[in-house]
């Protein structure tokens, strides 16, 4: 019996949720739900980003000093949630699947727009929109 594309395709996923870098996001989304000091971060991140767009959405008595001060705020817990040790390694694994998805993509497209899927080699710098209006091509 044939498989039609679908099932393909979903055993094509499951088979992703074994590769290394598919993996090495896990790990580092659990490192960060384990790190508490950047749970922390972001907990104090949300709180202040409500207390920003409160501020932001009075209309009658908006007080620009503390919109100001909350804005440097919001900005500083983000940085710092950025520097921390588990999303920047959480960060990079994601670029890294991101790139392996970007390939998927072009392999797909490839196929979608009549070419042969087996002759998409490397995957796309910069990536692949979907669209090919602005593509210089994919080979």
């Amino acid at each position: 019996m044939a498989k039609d594309a679908i099932t393909m395709f979903k055993e094509a996923a499951a088979q992703l949720q074994r590769e290394e870098a598919y993996l090495a996001l896990e790990g580092t989304r659990k490192k960060n739900d384990e790190d508490e000091a950047l749970q922390q971060l972001i907990g104090d991140f949300n709180l202040a980003r409500i207390d920003l767009n409160s501020e932001l959405s009075k209309s009658a008595d908006k007080d620009q000093d503390k919109v100001n001060e909350l804005n440097v705020k919001v900005n500083q817990l983000y940085n710092d949630i950025m520097a921390n040790q588990s999303m920047a390694a959480y960060n990079e694994a994601k670029a890294e699947l991101e790139s392996v998805m970007n390939y998927v993509n072009a392999i797909i497209n490839t196929a979608v727009n009549g070419g042969d899927p087996m002759t998409v080699e490397e995957p796309q710098q910069g990536g692949c929109s979907g669209s090919c209006a602005s593509c210089s091509g994919c080979h």
